[in-house]
């Protein structure tokens, strides 16, 4: 009985838990997934968007960032901030209006939602007489205008979101005062745009849908002027001085209108089509900013000839003689100009242009020659091409630092110098206590190094696979050039790019080692390519080598793609990481694993078919070994074929319910012996049940069956200096894991450094372990005589670990979907194991080592197991006695695709995506907690008869 129970609660290890673990989602990595609205405050130069998921995020300088969600998970349509405050006003699709505040919270500030609010119209009317379509929040910071579809202009109190009805301006008060001879030509119907008077606070400019715009005083609660388009209204903007106004229209024009001091119709000052003659589309938004020289900036979005360009996303930017119409590859969201928010300026002079597309964000600097895109330091387009694959390294020393940054800034020198101009508030979280590096795979052949230290995701170095093999596009082609003449003056910006020229270059593996310098990358088509760090261009000849994983094997036929061409001759790379060497997978299946081992300078690599090792200093493919069962027809299909075979599926369908049958009866026919252990149990000493926990029932797992799919796929591959032969000499080892529950062991003999060059490295196969139960094999660790993992590559050489105990006795610990068991070595020998999908219901997905610090002390850390299983917990499991220490929920169990992309770190920490764009980073450890920390300063602000003290909000940005 023994067996089927535990020990209670160990006090001291309960506290100790709770030194070492704590579970927290700390920041969101990347830009919001479907973006739906845009705001900024030039006061506290701080930029809102929100999403159609009802989220809203604030950002300012790099690290100042706030975070808030909508109860009712509806879309933010419009974003719109206070005058001079720390608060914002939301619309979301659902009619309802949000007030938010940053405050003061213990210590620390908070995005906090203040009121709700929901515009209600007279019983009996329509739902359009108090849908609102425009937003002013007056500089009184008293009242909100709402201009809605019926034309009605309603009144709300802030911060209590009472409507003023006495105030309200309703279509037939602005009618009875335009003269009859107009007013009989319109109705007024939808409110398009309100915009205050930018000298006189008591008056508005209210355009309707109809082309029709009022100019009302507030005050004496009339019409002051009206100005009569010719076409549909789609926005207005007011000249700094008040002289003047701009309107933008359907027809793709936009129209002056002077502003006059006599009560009467005003008529335009001009009309203008910029891209005309031809039909053009509507220009939806326009700034016209006033300059020193005397020629303004006219910036609008739209406007192109429709027949030709009805489908491009451009904003236009014109001063004087110079246009461009910035090109973007997907829906523009909305933009606006950062220029000088002073109100004692006499001109806009603006710096910057932002512009929120559905898939990125954009600046450009509009005070340097040529308009250049500005680098953002965060909101990183992480799916400019869609990730395939990722890989952190944690600690990355200071030169391989450096090296990697200069090899980025010379691909960046294309962008401004310009300081990143949303710039509010201030960064005081502490400096991260280390350097870490993101990578992560995409579809188009690329790998981006992430600098992942702190709050903000930035962008270090871009390295592309794509110039060693022949593809359909040039490299060397410029997507930006233009000639001389071409109209409209299209220019292609942003690095959003979701197409790929072949989707057999997307990276599926990556492997840094950060102490050589050395990385290695797999590919789609059976690629992998062995690369080092080069300061400097150079152009040389990329080696070549096949490994053939069938082994000429009879009977097998590839039915999926082909491999790549490769380029013949020297090829040119950029500074930064340059491929030597270039093995070939035969046949050119999906790489599925990948280790590296740049001491010993060897690279192994798996597929569906098998693995192989690759001597890269000598340019050798040292042995190959084919894993694959006689009934894996599928793996030679390929991961881009789809044929696949009815008649197999049904096949293996029916066995696996005639196993499960067998199996029951055999339940069933044993019924006899599971009474009898009742009747034990109940003669049990009753006192020792009281004091122990009964463990929970285990479920039957049944084995797989050999013949089931994809047996001989290679899902790990681990080096480890360990004893295989005998207990007395330890010798440089390959260990790798199927998916039928098979681990293979190969002996190396590697040659000693003086000798490398001359003497070939040799492997032979010494064991060859088969789990009972089949589950597929997704880690393999090796414990040294301290129970330790055994340290990385180089480690020891660069004082960064201590040596592995290599006296006592080590320990192979293999991790299968199902159970973790450790074995003796070199006998290999069953010694513990724990059954975690028999007790837990669930499978492991993901599993790595990782160290966690006490955060009461700095003399006590210990090395644990941090596993993601397909129910999206994580769990902590200690080594090398396999208990479970603790246990969190972190991930939506449907959601397959982040529990897919998730990576840990060497430290506790993690990363999945929770949309295409984003990455959410979680803390698994109580010491190592990288989360924003900022603070907001609110300058003094007299306007109005309003005085509003300095004040300083602080926050921690945590999400609830």
């Amino acid at each position: 009985m023994r067996r089927f129970l535990r020990p209670g609660h160990d006090p001291v290890r309960e506290r100790l838990k709770r030194d070492l673990f704590q579970f927290n989602k700390t920041v969101e990595h990347g830009f919001p997934h479907q973006p739906s609205a845009l705001g900024y405050s030039p006061f506290l130069r701080l930029m809102a968007i929100g999403t159609r998921s009802g989220a809203i995020k604030l950002y300012g300088a790099p690290g100042v960032e706030f975070m808030g969600l909508h109860e009712e998970n509806n879309t933010v349509m419009q974003i719109h901030f206070i005058p001079d405050q720390c608060q914002l006003v939301t619309l979301l699709d659902d009619n309802s209006l949000h007030l938010w505040s940053l405050k003061q919270h213990g210590g620390a500030s908070e995005l906090r939602e203040e009121h709700r609010f929901t515009l209600k119209g007279p019983p009996g009317s329509p739902p359009s007489a108090t849908q609102v379509t425009a937003v002013l929040p007056h500089s009184s910071r008293e009242v909100l205008y709402l201009g809605t579809e019926s034309g009605n202009i309603f009144v709300v109190e802030l911060p209590s979101f009472r409507v003023l009805e006495d105030r309200t301006i309703t279509p037939e008060a602005v009618l009875q005062r335009i003269p009859e001879d107009n007013c009989n030509r319109r109705s007024c119907e939808l409110v398009e745009a309100l915009r205050e008077h930018p000298k006189n606070p008591n008056q508005i400019l209210i355009g309707y849908s109809r082309a029709l715009i009022v100019l009302w005083d507030l005050q004496n609660n009339k019409a002051i002027h009206h100005f009569l388009g010719s076409q549909q209204l789609e926005n207005l903007y007011w000249q700094k001085d008040g002289s003047k106004f701009i309107s933008c229209h359907y027809d793709g024009s936009y129209t002056q209108w002077p502003v006059s001091s006599d009560n009467r119709q005003s008529e335009p000052l001009e009309n203008t089509v910029p891209y005309g003659p031809f039909p053009c589309k509507a220009i939806s938004k326009i700034y016209w900013q006033t300059t020193k020289n005397g020629l303004p900036y006219i910036i609008f979005q739209g406007g192109m000839p429709r027949a030709s360009y009805g489908d491009r996303h451009s904003i236009s930017v014109i001063h004087g003689s110079q246009q461009t119409a910035f090109d973007f590859t997907s829906r523009v969201i909305d933009f606006f100009i950062i220029f000088s928010s002073d109100p004692a300026a006499e001109f806009d002079d603006p710096s910057a242009l932002v512009v929120l597309a559905e898939e990125e964000l954009v600046v450009i600097d509009l005070k340097s020659a040529g308009w250049p895109a500005v680098h953002p330091p965060y909101l990183a387009s992480l799916h400019c091409s869609a990730i395939t694959c990722s890989h952190h390294v944690s600690n990355i020393p200071l030169k391989l630092w450096e090296r990697i940054i200069s090899a980025g800034s010379k691909q960046n020198m294309h962008y401004s110098s310009m300081p990143w101009p949303i710039d509010g508030g201030t960064n005081i979280a502490p400096d991260p206590p280390q350097r870490d590096l993101l990578l992560t795979g995409h579809e188009d052949g690329t790998v981006r190094f992430w600098d992942a230290s702190g709050v903000c995701l930035h962008l270090l170095y871009k390295l592309s696979t794509v110039r060693v093999f022949l593809t359909d596009a040039d490299p060397n082609d410029n997507m930006n050039t233009l000639g001389e003449d071409e109209w409209p003056p299209l220019r292609k910006v942003g690095t959003f790019d979701p197409y790929s020229d072949d989707p057999r270059l997307g990276i599926q593996k990556i492997y840094l080692c950060k102490y050589s310098g050395y990385l290695a990358v797999a590919g789609t088509a059976g690629q992998v390519l062995v690369m080092e760090l080069n300061d400097e261009d150079a152009e040389h000849v990329v080696d070549h080598a096949e490994a053939d994983l069938l082994q000429d094997q009879e009977g097998y036929r590839w039915k999926g793609h082909e491999k790549l061409k490769t380029r013949d001759g020297p090829v040119r790379f950029e500074a930064g990481f340059q491929p030597f060497v270039l093995v070939q997978c035969q046949p050119p299946a999906v790489v599925t694993s990948l280790a590296l081992h740049s001491e010993w300078k060897l690279v192994a690599f798996g597929t569906s078919h098998g693995f192989g090792l690759f001597d890269h200093q000598q340019k050798r493919l040292v042995f190959v070994k084919c894993t694959l069962h006689p009934s894996d027809q599928l793996a030679l299909e390929g991961p881009l074929s789809r044929v696949k075979s009815l008649k197999k599926s049904l096949r293996q369908s029916f066995r696996r319910i005639r196993r499960s049958r067998v199996s029951s009866r055999k339940r069933r026919g044993g019924g006899g012996n599971a009474s009898e252990v009742q009747e034990a149990n109940a003669k049990f000493d009753q006192d020792a049940l009281q004091e122990m926990e009964l463990a929970p029932v285990q479920r039957k797992i049944e084995a797989r069956s050999a013949e089931d799919s994809f047996t001989g796929f290679v899902r790990t591959l681990y080096f480890a200096d360990t004893f295989l032969r005998d207990s007395s000499r330890h010798c440089p080892s390959l260990w790798a894991g199927t998916n039928g529950g098979t681990v293979y062991a190969f002996c190396l003999r590697v040659p000693p450094a003086e000798r490398r060059m001359d003497e070939p490295v040799r492997a032979e196969q010494a064991k060859e372990i088969q789990l009972m139960h089949r589950a597929p094999v997704v880690g393999i660790l090796v414990l040294d005589g301290r129970s330790t993992p055994l340290p990385e590559p180089l480690e020891v050489a660069h004082d960064l670990s201590k040596s592995p105990d290599m006296q006592g006795s080590h320990q192979l610990l293999v991790v299968s979907e199902e159970q973790f068991k450790v074995f003796t070595l070199p006998k290999v020998s069953s010694k513990l194991k724990l059954k975690l999908t028999a007790l837990e219901g669930c499978r492991v997905r993901k599993v790595t080592v990782a160290n966690f610090g006490s955060c009461k002390t700095d003399d006590y850390s210990e090395n644990d197991l941090a596993v993601l299983t397909n129910l999206g917990d994580i769990q902590i499991i200690s080594l090398p006695f396999l208990k479970l220490q603790i246990r969190y929920p972190c991930i939506r169990k449907e959601d397959v695709s982040g529990i897919a992309s998730c990576v840990f770190t060497k430290y506790g920490q993690g990363f999945y995506l929770i949309s295409p764009s984003e990455f959410e980073r979680f803390s698994l450890s109580t010491k190592w907690l990288v989360e924003p920390r900022c603070i907001v300063d609110m300058p003094e602000v007299t306007s109005n008869n309003h005085v509003h003290n300095k004040s300083g909000t602080e926050n921690a940005a945590r999400k609830s």
